[in-house]
């Protein structure tokens, strides 16, 4: 078990400047996550493919993402998190590089999954650090902190893309990445030291075999659907290109950061519970709106706004939850919950490349509202806060 009380009597609070690191960090990795939605037509035709395989690029990531974060977690359990902080974005920036360097589509390809391995190793590990090493009450503010990051990579990514690649080309960007990535790895060293318990692969299985666990794993994937789903075919849904859907994305963004920067005040005045059951039924609203709204491309793009908001309050709350339901494999459990993440993103892109293929583009906006009810019902039902009895687990549901 993990002795989280001396874990803060060693370190204290992370200051704003080691909290920046680790936001520097999940900021750079969230563009990287984002970019290649603005560039894949250059990067087709630069590597001679079709841009449906240049796409896959992204799902190669996602893939090995979900499946490598527990796996390096394994081995990596005992190491100090420093190291593997430092050893994961050291893996990214030579993983950028490949993609930068690589001549073919096979190299590039190769450069993806070492990124994801990356990846894998810094983003859950950046949100672990920012629990363990906070205190309780300064918790929630310490991952919205470490969150905002991949919120303003959204805000950023796609204009930073499509304008650093008009003038220096894709690998323009990946070199820009790179050189965030190193600025973030060598600011590592100044954060405190954080040890946790080794954890076998049997341990972590364990871990999945909590109902409570699995509770919050699937909640994490079914929120997060809704805007994927959207996110992924946003020039489809705004009916449009160039400037709408920089527009879009932006509004997006922005209303994701708002959204990230509110919730830990909902958390703290009632619970993480009601902040995500907020943010599935304001998403739920906002992408009805959505659904209308999508005739008029400029109308969609400033809903894009409040439906980013809504989004924004799914994250910080579930890792909030996670140290509260299961505090002893909290670590482990944030480990599984940044895949379940990119299951959601997966399946968000999946489902819309469906409804593409089935139907139109007008079908995404409703659709996903529709999941985004059953992902707040399923929060109400599955809480496992109105179930657990335990003093050191149980959270406000009022």
């Amino acid at each position: 078990m993990i002795d989280m009380a001396t874990i803060r009597q060693e370190s204290n609070n992370l200051t704003i400047a080691q909290l920046l690191t680790l936001s520097i960090g999940t900021f750079t990795l969230g563009i990287d996550g984002f970019v290649l939605a603005g560039l894949l037509p250059d990067v087709a035709s630069d590597l001679h493919v079709s841009q449906a395989t240049a796409g896959q690029l992204t799902t190669v990531f996602a893939i090995v993402y979900a499946v490598g974060s527990p796996l390096i977690a394994t081995v990596t359990g005992s190491w100090d998190r420093r190291r593997l902080l430092a050893g994961g974005m050291a893996i990214f920036v030579v993983g950028m590089l490949f993609q930068a360097l690589g001549p073919v589509y096979v190299t590039v390809l190769i450069g993806r999954i070492l990124a994801a391995i990356g990846a894998a190793a810094f983003q859950a590990n950046a949100f672990a650090v920012a629990g363990l090493l906070s205190s309780e009450k300064e918790r929630p503010r310490s991952l919205a902190f470490v969150a905002t990051g991949t919120s303003l990579a959204l805000v950023v990514g796609l204009p930073f893309g499509v304008l650093l690649g008009q003038w220096l080309g894709w690998r323009g960007v990946m070199w820009a990445l790179v050189v965030l990535a190193v600025i973030s790895g060598a600011f590592v060293a100044t954060l405190p030291a954080a040890h946790t318990p080794a954890t076998s692969l049997r341990t972590r299985l364990t871990v999945l075999g909590r109902g409570p666990v699995v509770a919050l794993l699937i909640g994490t994937c079914l929120s997060l659907i809704p805007a994927y789903l959207v996110l992924s075919y946003a020039p489809n849904v705004l009916r449009g290109s160039g400037t709408i859907v920089i527009v879009g994305m932006l509004a997006f963004g922005a209303g994701q950061v708002a959204g990230t920067r509110v919730v830990p005040r909902i958390i703290t005045s009632r619970s993480a519970l009601v902040a995500m059951i907020v943010g599935s039924t304001g998403g739920c609203a906002a992408l009805v709106v959505l659904s209308v709204a999508q005739h008029w491309s400029w109308a969609a793009a400033i809903v894009f706004a409040a439906v980013g908001f809504f989004a924004g309050l799914s994250i910080v709350p579930q890792q909030n939850r996670f140290f509260s339901i299961a505090p002893d494999v909290a670590p482990v459990a944030l480990g599984l919950n940044g895949s379940a993440t990119y299951a959601g993103s997966a399946i968000g892109a999946a489902a819309g490349g469906a409804i593409l293929g089935t139907a139109s583009a007008t079908w995404i906006p409703p659709i996903a509202a529709g999941v985004a009810l059953i992902s707040a019902v399923y929060l109400y039902l599955s809480a496992p806060e109105k179930r657990v009895s335990s003093p050191a687990a149980r959270v406000s549901v009022a």
